[in-house]
């Protein structure tokens, strides 16, 4: 390795030290730390793009909302497990103003963050049967999600969407749920980590599927309404952020506080889950519930043993945000727009540098500019570019720990990078094109 922008002695060193066998095949978290060692031994500040964190200050309708709270008292109070009434119905606003869905209160949630939602939806979905065991994981998508599956023991299968998408994913889907062994099915749109978006036929495929074998449809809303190709910023106009929720009764919904409000550090998220479902009944659930009720034994039966509930001040800063964006004054789509247009810039300087977008349509539309893209060398694995880049200040994670069968192909988030840094990123991305082509 030589002339490359980051001392390669620092770099190899560092990599031995880690204990990371494989940069390329390492965890997001782990190139994090990685990357953090070699900056501050050599000085240089890489271009980070390994992991999703919002790179915007956050609300300030839920910071004003969450101090008067604290100032208030609520941290000597626990709050209700299933959510303070007021954040409910806020979230049962915003659903029906930003999503054209109706959900009753009772089945609008607050968790901590989206992720709590997703944990103790596994843990329910997998008991709601005694003969079907199995997650459908629509991928690629958020790695957690496994190691939350790992972590309980829950088995799930997984295939990459790339080669089915529109009418060929009903084929698809067919294959796995006609076998009888799945419960649910899970997948996010906007989706994390190719920022690919399902279309309305898609989700009408998955929705009447998900009806027609009696399988639950989790739906990861991290990114909400961030598919800047269209506007969803307006309370109670068309367009709506899409969702599977228009064709099925059988979905459960995970919103996100973290990207699209910037308001990640509190860990505050929304669980949704549809009348027909909270309110439906599983004879399985006695076997580890008191109630044989789904919705009942979400909140009282696996909430509440995992944490009580969710933090009593957040819950009123997410109060604050909803409020403002169900009365129209907080535009918050607005105000995240700027990771698209950062998007669009590196998308274009890695394309005139040799590199090649991955996952680069939905159907026959060019995907949106957004808060992740993929892109991929020619020649190369993910792992091994992975590898070559970290020599030239570049980091980001492969798609191989993604679920995604496109082996080549790397994810960059655009969050942490800041404007002033597209030089440096041309210029890097220069010096690998040349010593590589």
């Amino acid at each position: 390795m030589v002339n490359t922008p980051i001392d390669s002695t620092i770099v190899k060193r560092k990599i031995a030290e880690s204990g990371i066998k494989d940069v390329g095949k390492a965890s997001i978290r782990e190139i994090k730390r990685l990357i953090d060692q070699i900056e501050n031994e050599s000085g240089e500040k890489f271009i980070r793009m390994e992991m999703g964190i919002p790179g915007l200050p956050p609300n300030h309708f839920g910071v004003e909302a969450q101090i008067a709270a604290l100032q208030n008292g609520v941290a000597a109070i626990y709050p209700d497990i299933q959510g303070i009434p007021i954040v409910k119905n806020e979230m049962a606003r915003f659903a029906k103003n930003f999503l054209n869905i109706e959900v009753n209160p009772e089945g609008c949630i607050p968790t901590v963050g989206s992720m709590q939602g997703s944990f103790a939806s596994y843990l329910l979905l997998a008991r709601i049967y005694e003969k079907r065991n199995t997650t459908l994981f629509i991928d690629p998508g958020f790695p957690v999600h496994k190691m939350q599956h790992r972590v309980l023991d829950l088995k799930f299968e997984t295939f990459d969407v790339y080669n089915y998408r529109g009418e060929a994913l009903r084929e698809k889907l067919e294959s796995y749920f006609s076998k009888g062994h799945i419960h649910s099915v899970i997948y996010s749109n906007p989706n994390n980590p190719s920022w690919i978006c399902f279309t309305e036929k898609e989700l009408e495929i998955i929705g009447e599927l998900a009806t027609k074998y009696d399988i639950v449809v989790m739906e990861d809303l991290a990114y909400f309404a961030m598919d800047f190709r269209k506007n969803y910023s307006h309370p109670a106009q068309a367009p709506f952020q899409p969702t599977v929720a228009n064709y099925t009764d059988n979905y459960i919904l995970f919103i996100s506080s973290s990207k699209a409000f910037s308001y990640a550090g509190e860990r505050i998220g929304m669980l949704l889950i549809s009348d027909v479902l909270y309110n439906r009944r599983f004879e399985n659930l006695l076997k580890y519930y008191v109630s044989d009720a789904f919705g009942y034994s979400m909140v009282f039966g696996t909430i509440y043993p995992l944490s009580s509930g969710t933090s009593h001040s957040s819950q009123y800063a997410l109060y604050g945000i909803l409020k403002a964006a169900n009365e129209g004054k907080f535009n918050f789509v607005d105000e995240v727009k700027i990771y698209g247009e950062k998007a669009k810039v590196m998308k274009r300087l890695f394309v005139e540098n040799g590199f090649n977008i991955v996952y680069d349509k939905d159907e026959n539309e060019p995907i949106a500019d957004g808060f992740y893209f993929t892109f991929s060398y020619t020649g190369m694995t993910g792992a091994e570019l992975l590898n070559e880049l970290v020599y030239y200040g570049i980091s980001a994670i492969s798609l191989a720990i993604t679920g995604s069968d496109r082996i080549e192909g790397i994810r960059a988030c655009t969050s942490l990078v800041n404007k002033n840094q597209f030089g440096d990123l041309e210029f890097r991305l220069k010096s690998f094109h040349q010593n590589h082509s």
